[in-house]
């Protein structure tokens, strides 16, 4: 299941059934889980842990030290969760001691090629990065969000749950849980109906969220009056309510 021409350290810990291709590198700090599959020409280093039924795809680079002239040499991570989908020449950094010293990708993950994830990044499940899609350091995916190809997301920008970007975004504000967003720079353009319909949500939830987004921008209301309203239609509905506590966490405002 091993090539022969894969280098790999002695002290990297390697599951049961893993498969590594030719000339693949796997440092010492390196653990992968049982079932993944690493394709060829493929370098895995620093502090990684890799779980479960991956399979990643020839020229990817993880775990590499973090494109960030703060960073000393500290002994930093990468975790990768289980079941993901990582295709050609993707990067993902460590971590850096300025955060929270990770970078962490979830479970259920479809990761297309030529994706940079850097430093300190928390990427949730089920997400799916189109071709080229690239996150500054810091930056939170929450759970189904969906990146278009070619988007862009500055550092510290946090991107909700079950969002998705069209093509050649450019997210430089955070973006609230069930939008669209598009442009460069990206703004609102409503709701991503479909995408919540295939993910079993009820109508109405789907009106909550729609009448939570007229209240946030197109009601005219200042962006704390609209906190407050929105807060009185969350108690009575679970979909609004996460909207709301997205946008009291946010701390580099939302897209408008």
């Amino acid at each position: 299941m091993i090539h022969p021409t894969a280098l790999i350290d002695p002290a990297a810990r390697i599951g049961n059934k893993v498969e590594i291709g030719a000339y693949s590198i796997i440092g010492p700090d390196v653990e992968i889980g049982d079932g993944s599959v690493i394709g060829p020409h493929v370098v895995i280093k620093g502090h990684t842990r890799i779980g479960r039924d991956n399979r990643i795809f020839q020229f990817c680079s993880l775990g590499e030290v973090p494109q960030d002239k703060k960073y000393a040499g500290e002994p930093t991570r990468l975790e990768i969760g289980d079941r993901n989908t990582i295709r050609e020449f993707c990067t993902f950094n460590l971590g850096t001691v300025q955060d929270l010293g990770v970078t962490r990708i979830g479970d259920d993950n479809w990761i297309m090629a030529y994706v940079h994830i850097a430093h300190d990044c928390q990427v949730g499940n089920k997400t799916t990065f189109a071709n080229n899609s690239q996150l500054a350091g810091h930056v939170m995916v929450e759970d189904w969000a969906i990146l278009g190809g070619f988007t862009g997301v500055h550092q510290f920008c946090r991107i909700g749950a079950h969002v998705m970007t069209a093509v050649g975004s450019v997210i430089l504000q955070d973006v609230p849980p069930y939008l669209m967003a598009a442009g460069n720079t990206a703004q609102p353009y409503g709701i991503n109906v479909e995408g919540l319909k295939r993910r079993g949500f009820t109508p109405e939830a789907l009106l909550a969220l729609k009448r939570a987004y007229r209240t946030l921008y197109k009601s005219g209301l200042l962006l704390e009056e609209a906190k407050l309203k929105l807060a009185e239609e969350g108690k009575t509905q679970p979909e609004v309510l996460r909207f709301v506590e997205f946008l009291q966490q946010s701390k580099r405002g939302i897209i408008r």
